[in-house]
């Protein structure tokens, strides 16, 4: 043997020992933190307090991955000064590759510094903005199931003695907590959308008139209104009108969801303002229209209203942009097509109006274009000369609407439903 003596491994190590158990104590410690509870907004503050404590830092941040603009952002910030967290979070942010956070992200590897000015990748643009001096870092990337979550620092650190493999191991906990806390706080926004969609859909009906049936005199009126999502862009309505009339509307707001549902809400309102001042359809288009030209960009409503005398079976008719309807007369089935102005909500215009009469056993049905934009697995669509067939085949039988529907929901059965389905019969009885 040389002159060195060979340390046995308790001779080697006393102290190591002593070390190991103290980070396995803050582990264990800390654990209990990272459990604690699924609110981020409070588990990031907590973890990094206490990270920043074990080592004896005089600053440390949490940047988050922004997906959508592939930039880290500040998300937490334990700095001495609060103004210096605020400044950061607000108005710090930094690209893939820039400064120690952005080449920890890209290259997702371990960074420790101890001397920044010697590092080239260093970003002094932080410093300048707070007037916090960064001499030493370490930067440690946040991966989850789902990726890269973001990158955490510990900044100046004055203990020595810590064992940077436990920081980094604190942070692949971390990592699983935030994407735990993340989950968490999307699956209680899905929540909340959920119940304000399901609020949203019960105030959305209540616009609609209370039963979709209406008998007066020889007229019998049934509409059925399906939205293609909770909320839609459709709407229908029955008006009382003065001298033994009724007015009858369907209309279709351009596009789906949340937008049309207001959109459908406001035009509804105005609609029952305005059609109680005239019995005449153009009259009452018209100043909808003019209602409507201040509506937001791109929305607009396509309608049909049809004032009849409930005592003679007399039709007055105006449409604005509207598909065509079918009138069921003799047992033949005729599309009417009119002369129409424009949607409402997009030029200055004036409606015509065309006069119908009803014989006894006719029957129209009005309806959107969901019903015939419907379409197959395959992607093809049921178009209007199917339903004026599904239509035709039905004549003799009550009810046409619902069977349409019927058809309809046979024909795009196993695919979503792309657009909201509203029709209206209107039956004028022998």
């Amino acid at each position: 043997m040389g002159e060195e003596a060979k340390l046995t491994g308790s001779e080697k190590r006393p102290g190591d020992t002593e070390k190991k158990v103290n980070e396995l104590r803050l582990l264990l410690e800390v654990s209990p933190i990272i459990s604690s509870t699924l609110e981020l907004d409070e588990l990031m503050p907590l973890v990094m307090e206490k990270a920043k404590d074990m080592m004896d830092a005089e600053a440390c941040s949490i940047l988050f991955y922004n997906r959508e603009t592939d930039k880290l952002e500040f998300e937490v910030a334990l700095c001495a000064e609060d103004s210096a967290s605020e400044v950061l979070r607000q108005k710090i942010t930094l690209d893939m590759g820039q400064g120690i956070a952005g080449w920890v992200a890209q290259n997702r590897e371990v960074l420790v510094i101890d001397d920044v000015r010697k590092d080239s990748r260093f970003f002094g643009g932080a410093d300048k903005q707070t007037g916090f001096v960064t001499r030493s870092i370490i930067a440690v990337p946040l991966i989850g199931r789902s990726g890269l979550i973001g990158v955490a620092e510990v900044i100046n650190p004055k203990s020595t003695e810590f064992d940077h493999e436990i920081f980094q191991l604190l942070c692949r906990q971390f990592a699983i907590a935030i994407e735990n806390a993340q989950f968490h706080r999307e699956s209680l926004q899905r929540e909340r959308l959920r119940q304000q969609l399901e609020i949203a859909a019960v105030i959305q009906k209540s616009f609609l008139p209370d039963s979709p049936d209406l008998t007066k005199g020889r007229l019998r009126l049934s509409a059925v209104n399906i939205s293609a999502s909770q909320v839609g862009g459709d709407v229908y309505d029955f008006i009382d009108l003065p001298g033994g009339k009724t007015g009858v509307l369907i209309g279709d707001v351009s596009g789906k969801g949340i937008s049309a549902a207001l959109y459908m809400a406001k035009f509804i309102s105005d609609f029952r303002h305005v059609s109680l001042l005239t019995d005449r359809p153009d009259v009452a288009l018209n100043r909808l229209n003019a209602q409507a030209s201040g509506a937001p960009l791109g929305m607009f409503l396509t309608a049909i209203y049809a004032i009849i005398d409930t005592e003679t079976g007399r039709l007055e008719i105006s449409v604005a942009g509207h598909p065509p309807f079918l009138r069921l007369t003799k047992g033949e089935v005729k599309v009417m097509s009119f002369q129409s102005g424009p949607p409402l909500g997009i030029v200055p215009a004036e409606y015509p109006v065309t006069t119908l009469s009803l014989e006894g056993g006719d029957a129209l049905l009005f309806v959107t274009d969901g019903v015939f934009d419907a379409k197959n697995r395959e992607g093809e669509r049921i178009g209007f000369e199917r339903i004026i067939e599904c239509v035709r085949a039905n004549a003799s039988g009550e009810q046409i609407a619902r069977r349409v529907v019927e058809y309809v929901e046979e024909f795009s059965r196993g695919t979503d439903r792309a657009d909201d389905l509203t029709m209206v019969e209107m039956r004028w009885s022998a």
